[in-house]
């Protein structure tokens, strides 16, 4: 797995005190459970065979004046990028890289559990990176399937393409 493992995160987090108790990866777990998101997005793409790009990310989100532990992500993760989010005036962490999603956040939150219904999404979430891993995102009944999952995911958002959309343009 490329996360780290807690000693090694323990040794990342320089501003805070070594208390040996400190879980920090069950920390991690718990901040991204309450300030994460595991998001699928599609978008149209005439390029691509099936007609549709496939955008899986995840993001965490912080006050930029309290954004220490936002910094020690992309050490965590082995990668990410770290920008400020204007539209509300945060700092933002996000892995897009399908091979980092693979080889470190989905390890790392199924060896540290989410706890809240947020666990729903991330489940999700893993399987449609399973999917594009095995690139059926690539296939009609592949993109059908990846967009009603999506779908499923983030209920208090919007989507702009529902499934039946997706569907709908891939029977074409």
């Amino acid at each position: 797995m490329a996360f780290l493992s807690q000693d090694k995160s323990m040794d990342a987090i320089r501003r805070q005190p070594s208390d040996s108790r400190i879980d920090i990866c069950s920390y991690i777990s718990g901040y991204v459970d309450g300030e994460g998101c595991f998001c699928v997005s599609l978008r149209p793409q005439p390029r691509i065979r099936v007609g549709w790009e496939v955008r899986p990310s995840f993001s965490v989100s912080q006050n930029d004046d309290r954004a220490e532990l936002i910094r020690l992500l992309p050490e965590l993760f082995g990668g990410g990028t770290i920008r400020p989010d204007r539209s509300d005036r945060t700092v933002k962490f996000e892995i897009r890289s399908l091979e980092k999603l693979i080889e470190s956040v989905i390890p790392f939150f199924d060896s540290y559990p989410l706890l809240s219904s947020k666990r729903t999404d991330f489940e999700l979430f893993r399987g449609v990176c399973r999917m594009m891993n095995e690139r059926l995102h690539l296939t009609p009944s592949g993109i059908v399937l990846i967009a009603t999952q999506a779908e499923q995911m983030n209920q208090s958002g919007l989507r702009k393409y529902s499934a039946d959309v997706v569907a709908a343009s891939v029977q074409r």
